[in-house]
């Protein structure tokens, strides 16, 4: 069992002892006091929170308990029932609503789930905020409301419909250009969510031939969630074997979008957010940010726009922190997260297919000539399970000084440039792992590069 409180949210495996996972008693336990720390920073006197959630099998249980709970807080409740991640963001600035709860673990496999927790603006909490919540989840320093203060249950289940209508609304989205291209896509949801927002939103974007696997939302997942190549192969041979011009692949939560090429080889997860920044800042010139462990690729492209690039650390919260400091008008995670503030400060995934849509049809080429277009680079990605006598803090302090004569940069865990390749290790936020990103213009020096560090890390 496993229980992860971090930047990303209160994340677990369900079942267990309380305390070692994401037992009901946790789930209450963190929900209330969210509410709490709700309820003291705010002088409403009246709080409302939407709830929405992924479509994997523990998620009704939780849902009925975040609720249960809210309720029993004095909060009202807006329940968009299955959601996605960006929906409930949006669902919250178009609501007014005080805050929100999304039910998913995003990328894990389904024995997981989580509770992400965003603020009035629909964004995530920062980490102050997000200890202030964890040190009332161990006081349990709580107040439930009395019968006559109970909060309110509204449903709202045209969240979905509702986000699709604003981003084709969006100016830079050209919905005659996409329809005239008469695409043929393919879509991969990973049996949870995505399966009911990726069609409805193909189909409002003039996309009329869809080919669906894996959209019926059972929260069984046929594949490993994560959308990497490895986990990607029955996408990749329906995209060749069906003709199609694209496949299109999101996480549970479809915060993360993954592109396949119209011969089955993958665009790549770092690049969807290459593709959608080149389209932005062909349009409209500023600036761009990504985190640490992103492709070295967006950077060339930001400036070869004449325009600035800046990374922060890893996450959500970091990255439109620093998009927000910067004022930059397109961003995101070299995981396959575009966020455009144009309609919200959060990854999404329904963003990202709506803005590269309209890029390929105004190209007029296929998906594999576009990748070509772009600066190549390659990413390993490697990790080393996390044990007891594992001194994280110590492993990075020791490979940042044996590196010291090379860029680093300390600001989350330890990024070491080496020319035009990088390395980047930091402990994970959402499993019990050190991450260890390289980059380099081919995967096999990438993975040379990796495997000299792990073999460093090893030796210590």
């Amino acid at each position: 069992m496993s229980l992860i409180k971090s930047i990303s949210g209160i994340r677990g495996t369900i079942g267990g002892k309380q305390g070692e996972g994401l037992s009901p008693l946790d789930v209450v336990k963190f929900t209330s006091a969210f509410a709490s720390f709700l309820k003291k920073s705010s002088n409403k006197e009246k709080l409302q929170l939407v709830v929405g959630r992924d479509a994997r099998i523990s998620g009704q249980m939780v849902d009925s308990l975040v609720v249960g709970t809210l309720l029993g807080m004095g909060i009202d409740v807006i329940e968009t029932g299955l959601s996605t991640t960006p929906t409930v963001e949006v669902a919250v600035v178009d609501k007014k609503a005080d805050g929100g709860i999304i039910i998913t673990a995003s990328h894990n496999p389904m024995q997981w789930n989580a509770l992400k927790l965003l603020n009035e603006k629909g964004e995530f909490i920062n980490a102050a905020e997000g200890n202030e919540v964890l040190q009332l989840a161990e006081t349990m320093d709580i107040n439930f409301s009395t019968v006559e203060k109970l909060g309110k249950y509204i449903t709202d289940f045209n969240t979905i419909d509702t986000h699709i209508q604003k981003v084709v609304n969006l100016p830079l989205v050209d919905v005659e250009a996409i329809k005239n291209a008469g695409f043929k896509v393919a879509v991969d949801a990973v049996d949870s969510t995505g399966g009911i927002a990726i069609p409805r939103l193909l189909k409002a974007l003039g996309v009329e031939d869809v080919v669906e696997i894996n959209c019926d939302p059972t929260g069984k997942f046929s594949h490993n969630p994560e959308p990497l190549p490895e986990n990607l192969t029955e996408i990749s041979s329906v995209v060749k074997n069906n003709n199609c011009n694209l496949g299109i692949v999101v996480d549970p939560d479809v915060d993360r979008l993954a592109l396949v090429c119209e011969d089955g080889e993958m665009f790549g997860e770092e690049y969807t957010l290459v593709a959608v920044s080149d389209y932005v800042l062909s349009n409209q010139k500023g600036n761009t940010v990504s985190n640490m462990s992103s492709t070295r690729a967006l950077r060339d492209i930001t400036e070869g726009y004449g325009c600035s690039y800046t990374s922060s650390a890893v996450g959500e919260v970091n990255v439109v922190e620093k998009m927000k400091e910067t004022n930059a008008i397109i961003g995101g995670e070299g995981n396959g997260g575009v966020i455009y503030p144009e309609l919200h400060y959060g990854r999404d995934a329904l963003v990202g297919v709506a803005l590269f849509l309209t890029l390929l049809a105004k190209k007029g080429c296929t998906v594999s000539e576009l990748r070509k277009t772009y600066p190549n680079y390659l990413i390993s990605k490697n990790k080393i399970e996390l044990t007891p006598d594992i001194d994280v803090d110590n492993v990075l302090k020791t490979m940042a000084e044996k590196y010291k004569n090379q860029p680093v940069n300390t600001i989350d865990g330890v990024k070491i440039e080496f020319g035009n390749e990088w390395v980047h290790l930091r402990k994970s936020n959402t499993e019990p792992i050190i991450r260890i990103y390289s980059e380099s213009q081919s995967m096999e020096k990438a993975n040379e590069l990796a495997q000299r560090i792990i073999d460093d890390i090893k030796s210590l």
